[in-house]
């Protein structure tokens, strides 16, 4: 039988909603998301791998869910989100207009920020990396909004577009896809749809 890849975003923080996200979990609500899921595993069930960016949010929430599934942690740093060094804290707005360039001008370094191109071609080349060889079980990949919109926009064979974002919510949210064929099975869904089994 296929065995089927997560990939979950972190639930967003006061950092992203200082980058102008909404925020579907908050502090202190994350941490408190992240344990309700860890104790009602759901569609979670079968996940055999566990694997994480080395950002903090993404192992605040890999942790909890690689602990009640009992499995080791993995983590990969290069699955880290596009980096935005070179601007650090934009206001909300322009940080919204810098990211809608990042995604509509996927060749171009915007402001300094890596290009979408190269943070799409690095995101895929690491989850390759991930699932190269044989899988016991389901794979979860804890990760970023932003990787993971470039991964899920590679997968379903569609060009570089935000249209294809997790939406609002700035985070906490997931996709899935067969191991087997790559194909995402639909788009983002919301974090605690995970509890429900699958």
């Amino acid at each position: 039988m296929p065995q089927t890849v997560r990939y979950l975003t972190h639930p967003a923080g006061s950092d992203q909603a200082a980058e102008g996200r909404p925020v579907l979990v908050a502090e202190p609500g994350r941490p408190r998301m992240c344990a309700a899921l860890a104790t009602r595993l759901g569609a979670l069930s079968g996940t055999r791998r566990v694997v994480s960016s080395d950002e903090t949010k993404a192992i605040e929430t890999a942790s909890p869910l690689a602990r009640a599934l009992g499995v080791t942690l993995e983590i990969r740093p290069k699955m880290h989100e596009n980096d935005r060094s070179a601007t650090g804290f934009l206001p909300p707005s322009e940080f919204e207009t810098v990211a809608d360039q990042f995604f509509a001008e996927p060749t171009k370094s915007v402001r300094g920020w890596e290009t979408a191109e190269d943070a799409q071609r690095r995101i895929v080349t690491e989850v390759e990396a991930c699932l190269a060889g044989p899988q016991e079980g389901d794979v979860l990949v804890v990760g970023h909004g932003g990787v993971g919109t470039l991964l899920f926009c590679a997968l379903s064979g569609s060009g570089i577009d935000r249209c294809f974002d997790q939406g609002p919510g700035g985070g906490g949210c997931w996709f899935a896809f067969d191991a087997q064929d790559r194909m995402p099975r639909r788009g983002w869904q919301p974090m605690e749809a995970l509890m429900i089994d699958a």
